[in-house]
């Protein structure tokens, strides 16, 4: 398996978390960049749609990922949170398609499952396993930064997975 650099996406309106990881599938993995995008929830929304756009297009061009992992939107009690946290993931996943990134995106189980091994870890184990896998010298904060970076590492480990038992397919089919 080759190495690949993933930039994952915790989305978020106020907070939005970007770490961006490289990596083989189950071998430790580095930090490259880790970053939150931030607006203030006064600000206009097409303002800070566009913030995010811009932010994470700078960001992609910058880094130049193979893929983008964006954290799956999930139902919360919180209507308005949801929403916002769901234009943010529309916005992350327009700028990787602009860009013609591959998109997967992964619900916070998942995430947790493959950072940790349980799916019901709670945010200071995630934190504590992002540094130590990551071999950083303090844990990355806030948790949205964290939690952006496990995102990454979920990808690097499970989308190479993916992509074996994908060519592996394709190489039986042509057959």
């Amino acid at each position: 398996m080759r190495t690949v650099r993933v930039l994952g996406v915790d989305p978020g309106l106020t907070r939005c978390g970007v770490g961006v990881v490289e990596g083989t599938p189950g071998r430790p993995c580095s930090l490259v960049d880790v970053a939150v995008i931030t607006s203030e929830p006064e600000d206009d929304l097409a303002a800070r749609l566009l913030n995010l756009d811009r932010r994470l297009t700078d960001l992609i061009d910058k880094h130049r990922p193979d893929s983008v992992a964006v954290e799956r939107v999930f139902s919360q009690h919180n209507v308005r949170s949801v929403m916002g946290t769901a234009q943010a993931s529309a916005v992350a996943i327009l700028v990787a398609a602009r860009a013609g990134l591959p998109v997967h995106t992964y619900t916070p189980s998942e995430v947790k499952a493959a950072v940790t091994g349980s799916g019901q870890a709670d945010k200071r184990q995630m934190t504590t396993m992002v540094t130590r896998l990551l071999r950083l010298n303090s844990p990355p904060r806030p948790a949205d930064a964290a939690d952006a970076l496990a995102l990454a590492i979920c990808h690097v480990w499970r989308g190479g997975t993916r992509e074996k038992i994908e060519n592996a397919w394709r190489k039986a089919v042509s057959r």
